[in-house]
Order: structure tokens, then C-alpha cells, then sequence
């Protein structure tokens, strides 16, 4: 290999460092200023209020978590589940450092489609980028759960990342806008609103459709 070659490569490497910390750079600030407040205030505009009694699903480490805890305020409280006990771990040690105390973990097992929530005891259920983990058959479980344990006139709010139209991956691949919204009608819920908002999706700004659904 040449002199020149050897060259290139370290130029290329140095390159591909600098984009590589300058992507990390990105994500800290938008996580940041995600957990600060414009998480909260898309919550708010999606419906989330003081007061509410929220069950994120597939919560993650509580990106949407956290600031739902903080429109709920202390007078409401947000149940945080998901199958990856080390994203709820770290989802607990941010809450403590934010002095949060109304977030309630809940792990669930691989093979669970059971909610273990009272019957209609929930204001609202964040089901955010995490359908295209689902078969359809599993899709339909969680509905049902996810109908029994929402008050009536409840919200559903869908973020239905991976569809075919939006970076399509896995169950959802095949899927388009108008299919996830006749799938989840289908299942005793109503469209009450669709959305085309920014958020945050594995730590950086996305703009995504949002889809709010209230149970009959």
C-alpha cells in the first residue's frame, strides 16, 4: 500500500470520527432540550393534562416518560412498561435525578400481552414506536388490553414509526398510514385526530404522524 493510500485512510477515519462525534453533539442537545421542555409541551398539545393517569408503552429509557411526568404533575402518575429491564433502570435513575416520584415501573415478560392495570383505570396510553416490534396477532392483544384498561372516552395515542412510508421496518413494513388507523378503529376505538409534529426518535428530531384515538 502506498504513501498516498495510507494518506486517504487516515483522512477518511478522522472524517468519519468528526461526523461520528458531531451526530453524538446532535442527540445530547436534542435529548436535552427534548427533557427540558419540548417534550412537554408536544405532550401537552397531544392532550396530556395535569392530573392524568398515563401508561407508556414500551417506555424505553423515558424519553416520553419523563416529560409526561411533569405535565401530570404530582397530583397524576405515569405507569412506564417495557421487556428491557436495563432502559427501566436507567428511565429511574433520570426520574430521581429530576426529582420525580410519580413514574411507577412496570416490567413486563417477553411472552406478556397482559397489562397488569386495573380495568379502566387509565387517562391516556402512549403506544409510541414500538408496533413494528408486534405481529398482528399481538397488535390485537395489546388493543384489547389497552381498550379494558382505558376509561371510557380515553386516549390512545399511536406514533406508528416504520410503517412502509417511514423508514419501514420489521411488522410494520407492509403497513401503510391509512392500514395502522383501520387495524386499531377496528379494535372499538375511534380517529379523533391526526397530527404531523416534530418529536424525538432514538435521540434525534423526527417529524411523524401522530394518531389519537379515543375509545368508544
Amino acid at each position: 500500500m502506498s504513501v498516498v493510500d495510507l494518506g486517504r485512510i487516515k483522512e477518511i477515519a478522522i472524517y468519519m470520527k468528526l461526523q461520528y462525534t458531531k451526530g453524538w453533539k446532535i442527540m445530547e442537545i436534542d435529548v436535552k432540550e427534548w427533557l427540558n421542555r419540548e417534550g412537554e409541551a408536544f405532550l401537552e398539545d397531544i392532550g396530556i393534562k395535569k392530573g392524568d393517569v398515563v401508561l407508556d408503552f414500551g417506555c424505553g429509557d423515558g424519553l416520553y416518560t419523563i416529560p409526561a411526568a411533569k405535565v401530570v404533575s404530582k397530583e397524576g402518575k405515569i405507569y412506564a412498561i417495557d421487556k428491557d429491564i436495563e432502559s427501566m433502570h436507567k428511565l429511574m435513575e433520570i426520574a430521581k435525578t429530576k426529582g420525580l416520584k410519580n413514574i411507577i415501573p412496570l416490567h413486563a415478560k417477553s411472552e406478556e400481552t397482559k397489562i397488569n392495570l386495573e380495568s379502566e383505570s387509565i387517562d391516556a396510553v402512549l403506544l409510541y414506536d414500538v408496533l413494528h416490534y408486534m405481529e398482528n396477532l399481538e397488535r390485537k392483544r395489546i388493543y384489547e388490553e389497552i381498550y379494558r384498561i382505558l376509561k371510557t372516552g380515553g386516549l390512545l395515542s399511536v406514533y406508528p414509526k416504520h410503517r412502509k412510508s417511514d423508514e419501514p421496518l420489521w411488522n410494520l413494513s407492509d403497513m401503510g398510514l391509512d392500514e395502522v388507523i383501520g387495524e386499531i378503529n377496528s379494535r372499538h376505538f375511534y380517529l379523533q385526530k391526526k397530527f404531523y409534529e416534530k418529536l424525538l426518535h432514538n435521540g434525534n428530531y423526527n417529524m411523524g404522524y401522530i394518531l389519537n384515538f379515543r375509545k368508544k
